[in-house]
């Protein structure tokens, strides 16, 4: 059923043009694959990166650190408590009566390294590939969970605020007049508001977090689709497709939905790359400043914060720079990419 609905969708000579379209940009179709690759991987960061093991045989048992905890007691320790597996002690009693796998990198994003020896930040080694930061913690580690942390709320601010966005141009677009002239007064408004700066301050009045943090943002960036999307209902309420479908009775949320929201569509999607690269820059911006994410979150712009306060310590402000350049490069190119797949101008098929 799959692979019928598969070739249905691909033989629409429309989708085979904008596929090819999509292919034959080179750049954005190899860097789709180097960002889902990413992605992916930064999605499974606790079996890559995590301070327990994967796996542990016991006594003949086998247990899984991972998805459950376990007491220092069931390893033949003292305390009724989780069991530190970094500890040589729970170590020594594990080996005894079994074995342990562990992830390639044995340290969490918050995972402090008290036996590295020296004050931190340390440099990159065998026992950190990529150093620490200024309290002892694994970059690399710091970097997966902060990767994924970083695409997943411009995921999120991408998504809901495009709904928020497309709902409000369409509804400007297809019935004009006062509606359209009042929501674009109110919108000129609102885009004129010092957003940093009233996001620094409501971030300050509130306790940050991931989804406190994702409201506010929405708040403000809902508006940058309202203009295209408002252009193309306004553009095609007056096709005869339109009329004739008003002429015949067919309810204004049936028009909107099914007639014209197609056609608005492909500007959208064109869009929502570069909305994307934003939200992960303007996310990166608030951390950086101390405003983002709570404190010891995994985060790209607080690693670039550490770099900018210990210049001695170069590792931390390259490897941010190079990550956030290398993830918003890759998003750049996607869009590229989408853009020519959507472009009517370009007909390869």
């Amino acid at each position: 059923m799959s692979r019928s609905l598969l070739r249905r969708f691909t033989a629409n000579p429309i989708t085979a043009r904008r596929i090819a379209n999509y292919r034959a940009n080179r750049r954005g179709y190899w860097s789709t694959w180097i960002f889902l690759l990413l992605f992916g991987l930064s999605l499974i960061a606790e079996f890559i990166a995590n301070d327990k093991p994967l796996f542990i045989r016991y006594d003949g048992e086998a247990y899984f650190p991972v998805f459950k905890t376990y007491t220092e007691t069931q390893f033949g320790g003292e305390f009724d408590a989780e069991a530190a597996y970094d500890d040589p002690y729970i170590q020594d009693l594990i080996n005894e009566k079994g074995w342990m796998l562990w992830p390639p990198i044995p340290w969490s994003y918050d995972t402090i390294d008290y036996e590295a020896g020296g004050a931190p930040p340390h440099p990159p080694s065998a026992r950190h590939w990529l150093g620490t930061d200024d309290q002892g913690r694994d970059v690399m580690a710091r970097v997966i969970y902060g990767f994924r942390i970083s695409v997943l709320f411009g995921l999120l601010l991408t998504l809901f605020s495009s709904l928020i966005g497309v709902a409000a141009g369409a509804v400007q677009g297809y019935f004009g007049g006062r509606v359209d002239l009042f929501g674009q007064r109110f919108i000129e408004i609102w885009q004129g508001l010092p957003v940093l700066y009233l996001l620094i301050i409501m971030s300050a009045a509130i306790t940050p977090g991931f989804f406190s943090l994702l409201i506010l943002m929405i708040l403000f960036s809902w508006t940058a689709l309202v203009g295209v999307v408002r252009a193309e209902f306004l553009r095609a309420r007056n096709f005869d497709y339109v009329r004739a479908a008003k002429a015949l009775g067919v309810p204004d949320r049936t028009i909107m939905y099914r007639h014209v929201l197609p056609n608005a569509m492909v500007a959208t999607i064109s869009f929502m790359p570069f909305i994307l690269s934003g939200a992960v820059a303007t996310l990166t911006s608030l951390d950086f400043l101390g405003f983002g994410l709570p404190p010891g979150s995994p985060s790209l712009g607080e690693l670039l914060n550490q770099g900018k306060n210990n210049l001695q310590a170069p590792w931390l402000g390259i490897t941010a720079f190079v990550v956030l350049a290398i993830m918003l490069s890759l998003l750049v190119f996607i869009g590229e990419a989408v853009r020519d797949a959507f472009d009517p101008r370009k007909s390869l098929v």
